[in-house]
């Protein structure tokens, strides 16, 4: 009994993780780390920053979530977590389309280019990642965790502003999610630090040719 406590007192919180920085979400957490920055973004009207917080949560989140109890019960998928591989295959495929789909709408916005570049290589990571899964089981949630420290260096970077705080949480929010990750048994380390890369160089890449 005694030994079997610590594991389930680190297991809970390692679930809370996986779900508050589920890949669907951080690019969300991207925009209000754009939205909230301080830089001349941040000075946008609040109805363009709704609008296009808006999309992305109708378009990216509650679009793909909602279509889950639909894949799990044509028995696409078996569990809600997506934690095999090849039942990932469709799901992603169809986020991938939707970013796209969401990268359409914002490129006719009469908005900054660095918001359309975000949507863009949102889209494009997703794209990468998907597939990769394809032929390798990659963590989703390092490599949306890598991302948004490319968005943070990104952002200083271009803005030649100093994010330090913004930079400092995301490192420590991809520690925790590639910990929470290896501790769940659902990737090894080899597949949560690829993830890690892959998001952190693919974004970042993706971004800067903009």
């Amino acid at each position: 009994m005694n030994t079997d406590r610590p594991k389930d007192f680190l297991e809970t919180p390692a679930k809370i993780i996986g779900i508050a920085f589920h890949p669907l979400l951080m690019p969300v957490y991207g925009m209000i780390i754009i939205f909230s920055a301080p830089t001349l973004y941040g000075y946008l009207p609040f109805n363009v920053k709704k609008l296009l917080l808006l999309i992305m949560l109708v378009n990216n989140v509650l679009l793909p979530f909602s279509l889950l109890p639909f894949f799990y019960q044509r028995k696409i998928i078996t569990s809600w977590t997506l934690n095999e591989r090849k039942e990932r295959v469709i799901p992603m495929i169809i986020t991938t389309i939707l970013y796209g789909t969401t990268s359409y709408i914002v490129f006719k916005f009469p908005i900054p280019l660095f918001f359309k570049s975000f949507i863009f290589s949102t889209a494009f990571l997703s794209l990468l990642v998907t597939l990769i899964n394809l032929r390798w089981k990659i963590s989703l949630h390092s490599a949306g965790a890598g991302a948004l420290v490319g968005l943070v260096l990104t952002l200083s970077f271009k803005m030649l502003t100093p994010l330090d705080w913004y930079l400092i949480s995301t490192i420590i929010a991809a520690g925790l999610v590639l910990a929470s990750r290896m501790k769940l048994n659902l990737h090894n380390p080899q597949q949560v630090w690829i993830g890690l890369l892959t998001g952190f160089a693919g974004f970042s890449f993706f971004m800067m040719l903009f």
